[in-house]
């Protein structure tokens, strides 16, 4: 794929907002340049359904009108095709736009349309069988992550400047990491996924990928500008207001494998923040391996609701016998020892006082936000069997779940470059409430250590 060379492709939102309110360039030209990318990146498999025409006729208001972008394919958008990464959706056009979604576009962004995801966001990378396959533009031989692959792949690539994602157990993060991007899962209930609320713990939430910090901040406080369901983040300075205590970990808690580089880049990041003024201390995992153990039992039961009851989650024509392989063997691991899941669930709700106990010493906890490279395409491929795609995803992203399973904020930072040029992610995970904390670190980080804004700027190795 060619590099993204229009005068707007190294435009973050913040600018591209900017120049579009000083009338120095208009909401047209924007999207049609970001059209123009996008028609160029069809190879990476990372657009579902485009809607280009619609955004051409955009007069978006918002912080950040013109803003070009996609949503993610879980999210329902009136009169657009939704597909949910899966077979069993068959060819549904939504009536209605999700309400939380209601509030992504009250910000001023300009959907292009709609992103890849895995089946129903249930996995690690972006393989649905549906299709199409979703190539990381660092390397089209791999994975760019999942479930916001193809958010996470439209961002580096330079398509758009920010996308539309959604966090259940990793899903912002994990392309963050993959494709060389800032994701922020925030804090529960600052911007939750449809009906997570519902379920027993509710752990999903939705966000953006980005390629720079400001973006993220620029993005929640345009969100949060009408409506914020808890305390706003409100402002975020560009250094914390005081010495932090920060604890670095690199074991994972299943004490599965993790690879060295990834080990070294986050302890990388603990000594840049004790270069900084923060007091640092290397800790062992602080947290137990049941709860990783916990989390994949619970999100066994989203696979065996879809199995279940996939028309009354998705629409009457939904046909739950073309779902995937993976899904059919997370509902069985979900239902197959019920009263095991059950338990689990039940040390799940309690694991936010768990987390608050360790944070009790800690401002920030410092760690790998995954365990390995981005892994080569069909490694977590959904049709291998159950067995091996589950232990492939243990070792893949085993620190992830941890944030989500406590409600707490964490971030994505793309620190550090693996020797063969891959983006290496390190993670910062705080306080139930603490994002503008978190959001103030990444800044000093940001600027202390930058990194190379696509896959088509890599400026240096690290």
């Amino acid at each position: 794929m060619r590099a993204m060379t229009d005068s707007f492709a190294a435009w973050d939102a913040v600018e591209t907002a900017e120049r579009v309110r000083k009338k120095d360039v208009s909401v047209r030209e924007v999207i049609d340049a970001a059209i123009a990318r996008a028609e160029a990146a069809t190879s990476l498999g990372a657009i579902v359904t485009p809607t280009f025409e619609s955004a051409r006729l955009a007069t978006p208001k918002g912080p950040l009108a013109g803003v070009p972008t996609f949503v993610k394919d879980l999210a329902q958008v009136a009169g657009v095709r939704t597909t949910w990464g899966s077979r069993a959706a068959g060819e549904f056009v939504s009536r209605a736009t999700d309400p939380s979604l209601g509030r992504f576009f009250d910000t001023g962004v300009v959907s292009l349309g709609k992103s890849a995801t895995p089946e129903l966001g249930l996995t690690a990378t972006t393989e649905p069988l549906r299709g199409p396959v979703c190539r990381n533009p660092w390397d089209p031989s791999r994975s760019v992550g999942g479930s916001s692959g193809g958010a996470g792949c439209l961002v580096a690539a330079g398509v758009v400047p920010i996308a539309h994602a959604s966090d259940g157990g990793g899903s912002i993060r994990i392309p963050a990491a993959c494709n060389g991007l800032v994701g922020l899962k925030p804090t529960r209930r600052r911007f939750d996924m449809e009906g997570s609320h519902l379920l027993p713990v509710n752990v999903a939430v939705q966000g953006i990928v980005s390629r720079t910090v400001r973006d993220t901040i620029a993005f929640f406080a345009a969100l949060e500008a009408r409506t914020a369901p808890i305390g706003p983040i409100g402002s975020v300075p560009e250094k914390p207001a005081r010495a932090l205590r920060i604890g670095v970990f690199t074991d994972a808690p299943l004490g599965t494998p993790v690879d060295p580089e990834h080990r070294a880049a986050a302890e990388r990041a603990g000594a840049l923040c004790a270069s900084l003024g923060h007091h640092v201390e290397s800790i062992a995992c602080p947290f137990e391996a049941r709860v990783i153990e916990d989390f994949l039992r619970y999100w066994g039961l989203l696979g065996f609701l879809y199995v279940h009851a996939g028309k009354a989650l998705t629409h009457r024509r939904f046909d739950a016998s073309r779902l995937e392989p993976w899904t059919h063997g997370m509902s069985h691991y979900f239902s197959g020892e019920l009263r095991k899941s059950l338990r689990a669930i039940g040390r799940l709700r309690g694991f936010a006082r768990a987390y608050a106990k360790v944070m009790s010493r800690f401002d920030v906890l410092i760690c790998p936000t995954i365990a390995e490279p981005p892994p080569p395409l069909g490694h977590l491929a959904p049709d291998l069997p159950f067995d091996v795609v589950y232990e492939r995803l243990v070792r893949f992203t085993p620190f992830t779940p941890l944030a989500n399973a406590a409600g707490s904020p964490a971030i994505s930072l793309p620190l550090a470059r693996t020797a063969g040029g891959l983006p290496i992610g390190v993670q910062l995970a705080g306080k139930v409430g603490d994002d503008a904390l978190l959001l103030s670190l990444s800044l000093t980080l940001e600027a202390a250590a930058p990194w190379p804004l696509s896959a088509h700027s890599r400026a240096s190795d690290r």
